[in-house]
């Protein structure tokens, strides 16, 4: 799995909204279109470009896996966040650094247009912007690779975790197979492009203590004039002897997120060896 992790530094004492993952969706498409947009109609449907354009292949296909996320917290202190670039949307680095740009100096965040004129911008651990200019982007994707495996493991689920289960959001009962299998169904469409169901192996692990919590959260839609609900579950998993591939796996999630809407930033998890 190659990436990009673009983090963002507000340098800013602005409050955001309690969850601003659907704000910042929603900003970085606005800048996007008009950073790459070339039809003079500024109109995506039948447009004569569509097949080569970036916005188009985030935002408006239909049936499509997106190749990024945004990495978030709720209740944040400030407006600092990441964004993560996946496979062959890590070819696009120079059109996201660019809208990116745009949003914080010219279109601004919330209501009041907040924009951060003193903000850094790194990649991969590389500072690229400060001070109002750009340096060099020459950096090289990273690959995902793990490290040696732990038995015991404790998996912290930071933003709401929406998993699907016989056709019905889980609201509890959340089994560490549920997560496997949503990170590696996840996994498959970023590189693949194809949708999976099952696991290709059967996980080994004991779930010895779960202290989870259904999270009720709302965002507002301004393309479809409503107000939709992004509920889920946070809190905390522990698992002992746990096995390899399954650890893999989880380390993995930690990367490209797990369940649904990991666009915005839900399903944001984090693994913590138990010693």
């Amino acid at each position: 799995m190659r990436y990009y992790k673009i983090e963002v530094k507000s340098n800013s004492t602005i409050k955001p909204p309690y969850f601003m993952g659907s704000m910042l969706r929603g900003a970085l498409g606005f800048a996007l279109k008009r950073v790459t947009c070339i039809n003079p109609s500024y109109n995506c449907e039948e447009c004569f470009a569509c097949n080569n354009c970036l916005y188009y292949d985030f935002y408006e296909k239909k049936n499509n896996f997106h190749q990024f996320r945004f990495d978030i917290n709720l209740a944040s202190e400030n407006f600092d966040f990441a964004l993560y670039l996946f496979e062959n949307a890590c070819e696009k680095l120079p059109y996201i650094l660019s809208a990116l740009h745009k949003v914080l100096t010219e279109i601004g965040l919330t209501r009041q247009n907040y924009t951060f004129e003193k903000a850094e911008i790194f990649v991969n651990g590389i500072k690229v912007f400060e001070n109002g200019e750009f340096g060099s982007v020459a950096i090289e994707p990273k690959v995902f690779k793990t490290g040696l495996a732990a038995k015991n493991v404790k998996i912290k689920l930071i933003t709401p975790l929406r998993i699907k289960k016989q056709n019905r959001l889980l609201r509890d009962n959340l089994e560490l197979q549920d997560i496997l299998r949503s990170i590696y169904q996840r996994e498959q469409e970023l590189k693949t492009g194809n949708r999976v169901y099952t696991l290709p192996y059967t996980p080994q692990s004991d779930t010895t203590l779960k202290l989870l919590q259904y999270k009720q959260l709302r965002r507002k839609s301004s393309r479809q004039k409503q107000t939709l609900n992004i509920d889920g579950l946070i809190g905390e998993m522990a698992v002992t002897n746990i096995d390899k591939e399954s650890y893999n796996l989880l380390k993995l999630g930690e990367l490209i997120g797990a369940g649904k809407q990991t666009v915005m930033g839900l399903g944001k998890i984090e693994i913590e060896e138990i010693k």
